[in-house]
């Protein structure tokens, strides 16, 4: 790392000097990305709008790969499905699937732009957040002191778009890949100046450059002063909920290399280890588990209540001690709460978002622009909690604590020498002046479409909706479909009290609640019981207006102790909202805090009567033909 009048520069070695200068130079119209539309950082040019050249189509270049189903956050639009609804019966037994209001009747219709320029918002957009990324956690500043290589960056399940790395280090890792991928014989996929130099070209899915500077030379020049004068990297929805078909090379439970496949969930993405990349990785403060005097301490990881929280006083190792542990923070799994908990949920997908709603787990958002915007607001630039909106929200929230984070949170980045406001400081999104994040609108926990007083550009977010609407859900299984078949039949018989069979309907829209106890279980259509042994105490703090912050033992309420759906106009209960099951073959564990390793154990009575989504097939043939009906599940209408 080199300073040159105050620009930081992220130098290739020798060893990709004459690629970077070939690559810089091949690049041209006729290369695949161009004409896959894979974004290409050299379409940017000086503009800073990475990967808008090229001709971008509304749907994924390779859409024949696996993909997540078992989704716990959906979308809602105009679909073929909002007329069918769910109950309609043939001449199989059993029933489709729920016949009540929340099964055939559309509610969250969500607007749409042009999905053309959506699939560009979805792999680059940023509003801004790379002043976080990159001056403040300095994600790419720690992957060159880290010498991350890209073998590494696989390993941590990043993944590589083959369309947008430059012709020449195309044809190097083609040849390394043909290797034992040692030092010695895949020089460059050992050295961390390639993926200096990848990012550079936003080859990293999810990983977007910003203001890249042609001809690619292979270095991110970040200027010291302004971070939005040199180059810089944010973090885009991709990041998550973006695949490679793997045709170059795809590393088992891990990364790959080939063409994009937005939409699909990553399962294996190291999403913890990879933000403790960053220097400053003590930025995530917010949606870490955190000791809080205001709760005493109560706050809870998936260790326990008041165990592995960080303090205010906590060290850098201390945070990535936190974020490296898969106990802790396992591997496909993402804490999009900022409550104080640690509460890591699994990464869902973001394909056919016409077919499910409300989106999070909980249930809490109905509209999925809405969704969006929380996001891209609060979660890719947790400074922005910092304002008088987010305040508002994390008072609403959490009360004192909530209080308490953000007065924390503000005591740590003082610490690590960030200003509040000015050219380099604090908020990065919210900054006033950007000209397509609103800021300063009304806020707090029940404010769907601005909870923390922001919102970023209307346009640009419906784009983004018409695009995930696009996506479709990759084939099932179809491997067996005489035991599909019968596995239907079975599902049929025991499964659609909740769900629906085909899964080209758009889900049922209710929350299930986790049993009779919790708050507002009236306003919920009947349904079976989702969680018996559910219990947790109505005293930990109330909260005006919502439901109050109850924690029972066990991690699948750790999400909800915190956020759950009294927000919502009839308020909601605690519970889950309905997944889209879909491509459930690939996904490598179920439930929404991973706490299944398998269908048929998620369907095996071994689990017990109380556990967590009890519904259970005794004989294990039925078990197996009904696991099979669901790896065959996609969005294609059933006969």
């Amino acid at each position: 790392m080199l300073k040159r009048k105050r620009s930081i520069v992220l130098v290739s070695s020798v060893i990709l000097a004459s690629i970077v200068a070939a690559a810089c130079s091949s690049d041209d119209d006729t290369s695949p990305a161009a004409s896959a539309g894979s974004g290409n950082a050299g379409r940017a040019g000086a503009s800073g709008a990475a990967g808008k050249g090229g001709a971008a189509g509304t749907g994924n270049e390779a859409a024949g790969v696996g993909a997540e189903a078992g989704m716990s956050e959906g979308g809602a639009s105009e679909g073929g499905a909002s007329e069918a609804g769910a109950g309609g019966e043939s001449e199989l037994s059993g029933s489709a699937g729920p016949t009540d209001k929340s099964a055939t009747m559309n509610s969250f219709v969500h607007p749409v732009g042009d999905a053309k320029n959506g699939q560009d918002v979805f792999r680059f957009e940023t509003f801004g957040n790379e002043g976080f990324w990159t001056n403040v956690v300095q994600l790419p500043q720690g992957i060159i002191a880290a010498k991350f290589t890209p073998l590494d960056a696989l390993k941590a399940g990043l993944s590589v778009d083959i369309d947008s790395v430059p012709a020449a280090m195309k044809k190097v890792i083609a040849a390394e890949l043909e290797t034992d991928l040692s030092a010695d014989n895949a020089p460059a996929l050992n050295d961390y100046n390639t993926t200096v130099a990848l990012i550079e070209a936003n080859a990293v899915i999810g990983l977007s450059a910003r203001n890249v500077q042609l001809p690619l030379n292979g270095t991110i020049d970040i200027d010291a002063d302004d971070v939005y004068a040199g180059e810089s990297v944010g973090v885009s929805c991709a990041f998550c909920h973006g695949i490679t078909d793997g045709s170059v090379y795809s590393l088992p439970k891990g990364g790959s290399i080939g063409k994009r496949v937005d939409g699909p969930a990553n399962h294996f993405l190291n999403v913890g280890a990879s933000i403790a990349l960053g220097l400053g990785s003590r930025a995530l403060y917010p949606t870490l588990a955190l000791a809080l005097e205001a709760n005493q301490n109560g706050s809870v990881s998936r260790a326990g209540v008041g165990k592995n929280l960080i303090s205010k006083a906590g060290t850098e190792a201390e945070v990535d001690a936190y974020l490296t542990d898969p106990a802790l923070y396992p591997i496909g799994m993402f804490d999009d709460a900022p409550d104080g908990n640690g509460a890591p949920m699994h990464i869902p997908p973001f394909f056919r978002a016409d077919l499910a709603a409300p989106w999070g787990s909980d249930g809490s958002i109905e509209m999925l622009q809405n969704f969006g915007n929380l996001v891209f607001t609060a979660l890719l630039d947790p400074t922005d909690l910092t304002t008088t909106g987010g305040r508002k929200f994390l008072l609403d929230r959490g009360g004192a604590a909530g209080t308490e984070i953000a007065d924390n949170y503000e005591a740590i980045l003082a610490d690590m020498g960030i200003a509040k406001g000015g050219q380099n400081g604090y908020p990065f999104v919210g900054r006033a002046d950007r000209d397509d994040v609103a800021i300063g609108l009304t806020a707090g926990a029940k404010v769907e479409d601005s909870p923390i007083g922001m919102q970023v550009d209307p346009t640009k977010n419906q784009d983004m909706n018409a695009y995930l609407n696009s996506l479709p859900s990759p084939p099932g299984d179809k491997s067996d479909m005489a035991a599909a078949a019968r596995g239907r039949l079975v599902f049929r018989a025991q499964c659609t009290s909740c769900h629906n069979d085909d899964q080209s309907k758009f889900v049922p829209q209710n929350i299930v609640p986790f049993n009779t106890t919790v708050e507002f279980f009236s306003n919920a259509p009947a349904r079976p019981t989702l969680w018996p042994g559910y219990s947790a105490p109505m005293d930990l703090a109330d909260r005006p207006g919502l439901a109050s912050v109850r924690n029972s033992d066990g991690t699948f309420d750790d999400k909800l102790i915190i956020v759950e759906a009294s927000n919502r106009t009839p308020q909601q209960p605690r519970g889950d909202a309905l997944p889209l099951l879909m491509d459930l073959a690939r996904k490598p564990s179920f439930l929404h805090d991973d706490s299944v390793a398998s269908l048929d154990s998620l369907l095996d009575p071994a689990r017990s009567a109380t556990a967590p989504h009890p519904f259970y097939v005794a004989d294990t043939a039925d078990r197996a033909d009904l696991v099979q009906f669901l790896r065959s599940l996609d969005d294609q209408p059933l006969p």
